[in-house]
């Protein structure tokens, strides 16, 4: 069974790529604040297609 087993990794792999870990949160947090801020908006608050607009009550909170 000694085949099955896989051998360990000896390089870094967190380490080296933690940069690039950083880079994509913040990249996804700005994605995130842009769609925010775009369902907010005046041009598209009433747009049937935004999620938001089918329950106008709940005014982005989430239960």
């Amino acid at each position: 069974m000694p085949g099955f087993i896989p051998k360990k990794f000896p390089g870094k792999l967190a380490e080296p790529m933690l940069p690039f870990y950083i880079a994509g949160l913040i990249v996804f947090y700005g994605v995130n604040k842009g769609a925010n801020a775009m369902m907010d908006s005046d041009e598209f608050r009433n747009d049937p297609r935004n999620p938001r607009a089918k329950n106008p009550d709940a005014g982005g909170a989430q239960h």
